[in-house]
Protein backbone atom coordinates (compact mmCIF):
# COMPACT_ATOMS: atom_id res chain seq x y z
CA UNK A 1 0.00 0.00 0.00
CA UNK A 2 1.76 3.42 -1.11
CA UNK A 3 1.70 6.31 1.06
CA UNK A 4 -0.11 9.70 0.71
CA UNK A 5 3.23 11.22 -0.28
CA UNK A 6 4.37 8.66 -2.83
CA UNK A 7 0.56 8.83 -4.35
CA UNK A 8 1.31 12.71 -4.71
CA UNK A 9 4.81 11.95 -6.02
CA UNK A 10 3.37 9.60 -8.90
CA UNK A 11 0.35 12.18 -9.87
CA UNK A 12 2.77 14.96 -10.17
CA UNK A 13 4.99 12.31 -12.08
CA UNK A 14 2.16 11.53 -14.23
CA UNK A 15 0.84 15.15 -14.92
CA UNK A 16 4.52 16.34 -15.92
CA UNK A 17 4.58 13.45 -18.08
CA UNK A 18 1.62 14.10 -20.01
CA UNK A 19 1.86 17.69 -20.23
CA UNK A 20 5.61 17.35 -21.39
CA UNK A 21 3.64 15.17 -24.08
CA UNK A 22 1.38 17.32 -24.68
CA UNK A 23 3.96 19.61 -25.25
CA UNK A 24 5.78 17.84 -27.60
CA UNK A 25 2.83 16.91 -29.74
CA UNK A 26 1.85 20.68 -30.08
CA UNK A 27 5.31 21.74 -30.91
CA UNK A 28 5.83 18.75 -34.00
CA UNK A 29 1.62 19.45 -35.06
CA UNK A 30 2.96 23.22 -35.01
CA UNK A 31 6.58 22.48 -36.74
CA UNK A 32 4.79 20.26 -39.06
CA UNK A 33 2.00 22.66 -40.19
CA UNK A 34 4.80 25.24 -40.79
CA UNK A 35 7.09 23.17 -42.83
CA UNK A 36 3.32 21.63 -44.80
CA UNK A 37 2.32 25.35 -45.52
CA UNK A 38 6.13 26.60 -46.78
CA UNK A 39 6.78 23.64 -49.04
CA UNK A 40 3.19 22.47 -50.39
CA UNK A 41 3.36 19.35 -53.06
CA UNK A 42 4.06 21.47 -56.45
CA UNK A 43 5.79 24.09 -54.85
CA UNK A 44 9.37 25.14 -55.83
CA UNK A 45 12.51 26.98 -54.42
CA UNK A 46 15.58 28.17 -55.86
CA UNK A 47 18.84 26.40 -55.68
CA UNK A 48 22.12 26.30 -56.25
CA UNK A 49 23.83 22.74 -57.87
CA UNK A 50 26.93 22.97 -56.26
CA UNK A 51 28.43 20.62 -59.11
CA UNK A 52 27.96 23.35 -61.98
CA UNK A 53 28.65 26.08 -59.65
CA UNK A 54 32.07 28.04 -60.68
CA UNK A 55 32.35 30.07 -57.08
CA UNK A 56 32.05 34.11 -59.11
CA UNK A 57 31.40 35.82 -56.30
CA UNK A 58 28.07 37.19 -57.43
CA UNK A 59 25.51 35.18 -55.03
CA UNK A 60 26.96 37.46 -51.93
CA UNK A 61 26.61 40.61 -54.21
CA UNK A 62 22.75 40.13 -56.58
CA UNK A 63 20.67 38.40 -53.89
CA UNK A 64 17.93 40.89 -52.92
CA UNK A 65 18.91 40.65 -49.13
CA UNK A 66 21.79 41.44 -47.02
CA UNK A 67 23.62 39.56 -46.16
CA UNK A 68 23.23 37.21 -48.79
CA UNK A 69 20.41 34.28 -48.32
CA UNK A 70 23.40 32.00 -49.92
CA UNK A 71 25.62 30.14 -47.46
CA UNK A 72 28.13 28.12 -47.50
CA UNK A 73 27.39 24.14 -46.68
CA UNK A 74 29.85 21.66 -45.86
CA UNK A 75 29.52 17.97 -46.93
CA UNK A 76 31.48 16.68 -43.86
CA UNK A 77 30.82 12.91 -45.23
CA UNK A 78 33.63 13.93 -48.26
CA UNK A 79 35.75 16.67 -45.55
CA UNK A 80 39.40 15.33 -45.35
CA UNK A 81 39.41 16.98 -41.87
CA UNK A 82 43.15 18.23 -43.00
CA UNK A 83 45.18 20.13 -40.92
CA UNK A 84 46.23 22.10 -44.22
CA UNK A 85 42.55 23.23 -45.26
CA UNK A 86 42.44 24.84 -48.49
CA UNK A 87 39.17 26.53 -47.66
CA UNK A 88 40.11 27.76 -44.77
CA UNK A 89 43.54 28.70 -45.08
CA UNK A 90 45.28 31.36 -47.29
CA UNK A 91 47.39 29.89 -50.24
CA UNK A 92 51.15 29.56 -49.61
CA UNK A 93 50.37 30.55 -45.69
CA UNK A 94 53.85 29.45 -43.79
CA UNK A 95 52.12 28.89 -39.98
CA UNK A 96 49.43 27.05 -39.84
CA UNK A 97 47.79 29.38 -36.53
CA UNK A 98 44.26 30.80 -36.73
CA UNK A 99 45.13 34.41 -37.11
CA UNK A 100 43.18 36.31 -39.54
CA UNK A 101 45.69 37.17 -41.54
CA UNK A 102 46.16 33.58 -42.39
CA UNK A 103 42.15 32.90 -42.85
CA UNK A 104 40.69 32.98 -46.66
CA UNK A 105 37.45 34.25 -45.47
CA UNK A 106 37.03 37.71 -45.52
CA UNK A 107 34.24 37.02 -42.30
CA UNK A 108 36.19 34.79 -40.35
CA UNK A 109 32.72 32.70 -40.78
CA UNK A 110 34.58 28.96 -40.79
CA UNK A 111 35.67 27.72 -37.17
CA UNK A 112 38.50 25.33 -36.78
CA UNK A 113 38.57 22.97 -33.95
CA UNK A 114 41.34 20.06 -32.87
CA UNK A 115 39.74 16.77 -33.29
CA UNK A 116 43.29 14.83 -32.89
CA UNK A 117 46.79 15.07 -34.48
CA UNK A 118 46.66 15.57 -37.28
CA UNK A 119 42.69 16.61 -38.05
CA UNK A 120 40.58 19.44 -37.70
CA UNK A 121 36.91 20.18 -38.01
CA UNK A 122 36.00 23.15 -39.63
CA UNK A 123 32.40 24.27 -39.12
CA UNK A 124 30.40 27.51 -40.55
CA UNK A 125 29.00 30.12 -38.60
CA UNK A 126 26.40 30.58 -40.91
CA UNK A 127 25.44 34.31 -39.17
CA UNK A 128 28.81 35.10 -40.84
CA UNK A 129 29.02 34.09 -43.77
CA UNK A 130 28.10 36.42 -47.20
CA UNK A 131 28.21 33.51 -49.82
CA UNK A 132 31.10 35.07 -51.45
CA UNK A 133 32.50 31.52 -52.36
CA UNK A 134 36.18 31.98 -51.70
CA UNK A 135 36.01 29.42 -49.24
CA UNK A 136 34.74 26.74 -51.57
CA UNK A 137 36.93 28.04 -54.45
CA UNK A 138 40.01 27.54 -52.23
CA UNK A 139 38.63 23.62 -51.35
CA UNK A 140 37.72 22.76 -54.96
CA UNK A 141 41.24 24.38 -56.06
CA UNK A 142 43.33 22.24 -53.17
CA UNK A 143 41.03 19.83 -51.08
CA UNK A 144 38.32 17.56 -52.25
CA UNK A 145 35.51 20.09 -52.75
CA UNK A 146 33.51 19.16 -49.26
CA UNK A 147 32.36 23.64 -49.11
CA UNK A 148 29.84 24.36 -51.74
CA UNK A 149 27.39 26.92 -51.67
CA UNK A 150 23.30 26.18 -51.20
CA UNK A 151 20.77 29.08 -50.80
CA UNK A 152 19.23 28.82 -47.40
CA UNK A 153 15.44 28.59 -47.44
CA UNK A 154 15.17 29.95 -43.95
CA UNK A 155 16.73 33.07 -45.16
CA UNK A 156 15.24 33.35 -48.73
CA UNK A 157 12.39 35.01 -49.76
CA UNK A 158 11.85 33.28 -52.67
CA UNK A 159 11.31 35.78 -55.16
CA UNK A 160 9.21 34.83 -58.59
CA UNK A 161 12.74 35.87 -60.41
CA UNK A 162 15.76 35.07 -58.45
CA UNK A 163 18.16 38.19 -58.99
CA UNK A 164 21.14 35.73 -58.60
CA UNK A 165 20.08 32.98 -61.03
CA UNK A 166 19.76 36.08 -63.67
CA UNK A 167 23.82 36.98 -62.85
CA UNK A 168 25.00 33.18 -62.50
CA UNK A 169 26.91 32.81 -65.05
CA UNK A 170 27.24 28.90 -64.93
CA UNK A 171 23.37 28.72 -64.91
CA UNK A 172 23.50 26.82 -61.87
CA UNK A 173 20.76 28.26 -60.10
CA UNK A 174 17.03 26.93 -60.93
CA UNK A 175 13.62 25.85 -59.38
CA UNK A 176 13.36 23.01 -58.29
CA UNK A 177 10.47 21.47 -56.31
CA UNK A 178 10.92 22.11 -53.10
CA UNK A 179 10.91 18.19 -51.26
CA UNK A 180 14.01 18.15 -53.73
CA UNK A 181 15.28 21.39 -52.74
CA UNK A 182 19.09 20.98 -51.49
CA UNK A 183 21.56 18.95 -53.55
CA UNK A 184 24.51 18.18 -51.44
CA UNK A 185 27.91 17.35 -52.39
CA UNK A 186 28.08 13.80 -51.05
CA UNK A 187 24.49 12.97 -50.94
CA UNK A 188 24.51 10.61 -54.34
CA UNK A 189 20.36 10.02 -53.69
CA UNK A 190 19.79 14.08 -54.72
CA UNK A 191 21.93 14.48 -57.39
Amino acid sequence: MKTKEENKTLERRDFIQSTARISLALCIGGLGGLVASKSKAGDYVWQIDPFKCTQCGRCADECVLTPSAVKCIHALQLCGYCDLCGGYFKPGVMDLNTGGENQLCPTAAIKRSFIEEPFFEYTIDEDLCIGCGICVEGCSSFGNGSLHLQIVHDLCVNCNQCAIAQMCPSDAISRVPADKAYKVKGDFTNT
